[in-house]
């Protein structure tokens, strides 16, 4: 390693020379050897935030565990960010040099407890949170990835910034345009983000991803006893009811691309009192910020339609918030021919045999697990409906790129038990430490070559947000949803509790748990 000290502190003394293709690459083999040490720490990263199961908003023991952990490698933690008690950051340096953030969600799902490891729905906790989605892989790797980044800058002399940060409820969608606000990202050149997946790939450009408005209408009226004096009240109730006929009369008139969904939130106490308060929440999805604008501002007119026709009052809180995704195509590049060099994890005749049983359990084609890497995307011509992710405020504020790395199956179904099925197997292991390795060395791709860089911020400048400028949803009444899952947590929490890994006593979570791996059939009944 000395060797390359001397070589690495000439060549980047100066942020106007660049490491020679041959020197770049010795320090990258360098960088996957270390990243290859950190499987254990990966695996135990990955199974412990498993079985914290925390729901958005009230990610309290993630938080304490991984803040814990990066304050003992030397990062300087920062917590409650934009007035969220669960979101913080954590930041190193050694010098001037490329500021790189590392991002990915930890939150879990409402109803989604599962056992890993099995082929069946099986709760850990009846009714209990899981990840249904693999979140708590992501987060694996991009601490493993900052770490990684941190010892080989140490080692080699090699100056910059590292900043980690968790995207907590993202399944509402709720805090990433928070941490903008805050100036979290002001002093930062690029954000390396990721998401679970079952391949490996990234893009770059306009994707197809939806801006959506997550709000909640409340409406205020009178009480009164429903059968004695049903005159004297005024119901919230009907105005929510008139505001939701009203809503899906005007979606006849809507381009057929925009998406639109809600649940009564709060309906009154019972029959016979004449509810005061009600509630509604909707969800607003198109194809562009400013079309998902419009929409929050025909539904403005319509609740206020509803007040008139009973009486009632209104007002209107903006809960959540996504703009459409868009990759930076210098970053996208540089990561895409990383994920060529790594290529797909070694999956082992176990780690196959369990996928192929999955999909099967679950009805899909038994194709098992991919060994080819994907393609590098492109922009679509065409935003059509699809998902929504807050990564958008990120990506529209500083160059940001997105990694899809492989921890999960294909065939099952996201915000379903089935996803968490192998979230905390080997399959998810080897998946996370595939996606540290592709996210350090891109890291290290922007340390070594500042021409990297400036082709970034040169793209997001001139390209991507050459005719539109990022702008929050969110009004200066708004705050951040913090209320949210508050009845979730504290109702299974102490019971989920029981279930938590603990990495001094079994080598694994499914050791832990007593389940074999790989399971290749249903248990017989005893």
């Amino acid at each position: 390693m000395k060797r390359l000290t001397v070589l690495a502190g000439i060549l980047l003394a100066s942020t106007s020379i660049a490491a020679t293709a041959q020197d770049a690459a010795a320090l990258k083999a360098e960088l996957g050897e270390i990243v290859d040490g950190k499987a254990k720490l990966t695996q135990e990263i990955v199974d412990s935030v498993f079985s914290f199961a925390e729901v958005g908003f009230h990610e309290t023991e993630t938080m304490r565990y991984l803040t814990e952990m990066l304050a003992a490698e030397g990062f300087t933690i920062e917590t409650g960010i934009g007035g969220m008690p669960t979101a913080w950051v954590a930041t190193w340096s050694n010098g001037e040099g490329p500021a790189i953030s590392f991002n990915s969600d930890v939150d879990g799902l409402p109803g989604q407890s599962q056992m890993p490891g099995v082929l069946e729905r099986m709760p850990m906790v009846e009714g209990g949170s899981g990840h249904g989605e693999g979140h708590n892989t992501g987060i694996a790797v991009s601490v493993v990835a900052a770490l990684s980044v941190k010892d080989i800058m140490e080692s080699e002399n090699i100056t910059g910034t590292l900043q980690v940060w968790p995207g907590i409820a993202e399944e509402a969608l709720a805090a990433k345009q928070w941490f903008v606000a805050a100036g979290v990202f002001d002093d930062i050149d690029v954000v390396l983000s990721n998401h679970v997946g079952n391949g490996l790939s990234t893009s770059w450009g306009q994707s197809n991803s939806m801006s959506m408005i997550s709000a909640e209408y409340s409406f205020t009226g009178t009480s009164s006893h429903a059968a004695v004096s049903p005159w004297v009240g005024r119901s919230a109730l009907d105005a929510v009811e008139l505001m939701n006929a009203g809503w899906n009369f005007r979606r006849e008139h809507m381009h057929p691309n925009q998406r639109s969904h809600y649940v009564i939130t709060n309906g009154g106490l019972q029959p016979n009192i004449v509810p005061d308060n009600a509630s509604v929440w909707y969800y607003f999805r198109n194809t562009s910020p400013q079309a998902a604008l419009e929409m929050l501002e025909i539904a403005d007119d319509i609740a206020q339609g509803a007040t008139l026709m009973t009486g009632t009052n209104w007002e209107r809180r903006i809960l959540g918030s996504a703009w459409p995704s868009h990759g930076n195509e210098a970053l996208a590049k540089a990561m895409y021919a990383n994920i060529q060099s790594v290529g797909m994890p070694a999956w082992n005749d176990d780690d196959q045999g369990y996928a192929k049983a999955v999909q099967e359990a679950v009805g899909s084609a038994p194709i098992g697990l991919r060994t080819e890497i994907g393609d590098l995307a492109g922009p679509v011509e065409t935003v059509g409906s699809g998902p929504s992710d807050d990564i958008g405020a990120v990506m529209w504020t500083v160059p940001t790129v997105r990694l899809s790395f492989p921890a999960n199956i294909a065939g099952t179904t996201i915000h379903n038990w089935q996803a968490a099925l192998a979230e905390a197997t080997p399959i998810a292991h080897k998946g996370a430490l595939t996606g540290a390795k592709v996210t350090a060395l891109t890291a290290l791709d922007v340390l070594l070559e500042p021409e990297l860089v400036d082709a970034a911020k040169t793209y997001f400048s001139d390209v991507q947000t050459k005719d539109i400028q990022y702008f929050p949803f969110e009004g200066e009444g708004d705050v951040p949803s913090t209320h949210l899952n508050a009845d979730t947590d504290a109702r299974f929490r102490v019971l989920q509790e029981e279930f938590y890994y603990d990495a001094s006593k079994h080598e694994t979570y499914l050791e832990q748990l007593g389940i074999a791996y790989p399971q290749l059939g249903k248990p017989a009944a005893n």
